[in-house]
Order: structure tokens, then sequence, then C-alpha cells
């Protein structure tokens, strides 16, 4: 543990926040902050920067409802970073995007892994632009109920293959439900954010209820 003191704020009297999301892991923003605003966001428990913009302090989420609950604040090695873990409310960005960081400038594809984040990436952009002759365009097209049928039929295609003891064909059929699934969550409005911020706070429970056992 460190104190504020020992903290490199720069000739501005700023230190950068590199604010990163506690469940998903990913960067929200890059704000400021002063002594005061960091002093404010550890007694508070909530970030507030200092807006360079507009010379003031600013609260997040202060007007919009989108406050930012710190986990905890880490500084880098030379003492002139912070690095912000936060369990968010909201958006972070002002534009009403999860984070800040959206676009990019240079990816490389060799270099690039596969992640669920750029399936559902691509899941939505055809529901977004309806590609003809994309099997998730003609999904989409013909809805919702069309979609739960076939999340339905992916699901025993899981068990039967999962009874015969198939090993090669169950992981087949897990990705063709899981395909499934993520169109289905697109249609709702469900997001993977969603579904990682369920799966933490069951994690969290199922901890309290393993310590509380094991004290009795």
């Amino acid at each position: 543990m460190i104190n504020i003191d020992e903290l490199k704020f720069g000739k501005d009297g700023l230190i950068p926040c590199v604010v990163v999301d506690d469940v998903t892991k990913k960067v929200l923003t890059v704000a400021y902050m002063n002594r005061e605003s960091l002093e404010i966001s550890m007694r508070e428990g909530t970030t507030c920067f200092w807006s360079r913009s507009r010379g003031e302090l600013w609260r997040k989420g202060e007007t919009s409802g989108n406050r930012q609950h710190i986990v905890n604040i880490m500084t880098d090695c030379d003492r002139d970073a912070l690095t912000v873990l936060v369990k968010k409310d909201g958006p972070a960005c002002h534009m009403g995007t999860d984070s800040c960081f959206n676009d990019y400038v240079y990816q490389s594809e060799e270099l690039s892994a596969f992640s669920l984040e750029s399936l559902m990436e691509v899941i939505r952009g055809r529901k977004i632009d309806r590609k003809e002759g994309s099997y998730t365009t003609y999904l989409f097209d013909k809805g919702i109920d069309k979609i739960l049928k076939k999340v339905g039929e992916e699901c025993t295609e899981v068990i039967i293959a999962g009874k015969a003891d198939d090993k090669p064909e169950t992981i087949y059929e897990i990705s063709d439900l899981v395909y499934h699934v993520m169109v289905m969550m697109i249609e709702m409005g469900i997001s993977l954010e969603d579904i990682h911020r369920e799966l933490a706070s069951r994690h969290v429970i199922d901890h309290k209820v393993k310590q509380e056992k094991m004290t009795k």
C-alpha cells in the first residue's frame, strides 16, 4: 500500500488514470485526477476526475447516473499513472457506448485471436446490415420464434451427443448452441457483459456461502 504523497503528479497537478471494468477487464476510458479528486474518489468509493476541458471536478455519473464504483486503485512502478478497477452502473463513454475504446486504428488479422466478443460484433453487424444469403440474416428476418426454436433444437443435439459420450460431436453441438444463443442475445438486447455480471454476482454469493459454511 502507498499513500498519495508518494504519487508523482505532473506539472499541471494531474495524474492519468486508466479506468478498467472489474468484470470484463475491458479498458473503459482514460481520465485525469488531481490530488483533490483522488481523495474524493477514495473517500466516496466512486470515481471523481478533473475535467481538463472545463477546469473543474467531475464526479462520473453525477448527472447521468452512470457511476463507477471503485474496486481498487493501483499505481505503476514509477508512481506517475493509475489504474482504476471499477464496477460500473452504465455506459462509460459520453457517446453512450460501453467503452470509449471501440474503433480500431490498426488490427493484425494474423495475430488477432478469436473471441466471443468479436463473434458477437459479427452477429450484431448482421442484424444491422442484413447481408443477403447470410444464415444469421435469415434468423433475424424470421424473428424471435425461429431463433428460440433453433436454440431448443441445438440444446437437444447437445444432450444427444453428450449422452453418447461423443466428445468431438458434443463440442461441435455446443458450438452451434452458443452461436444460436448469441443470436438470441442480440435479438433481445442482451450483452456478454450482462452475462459476465450475472455470473460474477453468483460467484461472490457462492464464495460467501462457502465462507459461512466453513465458519460454522
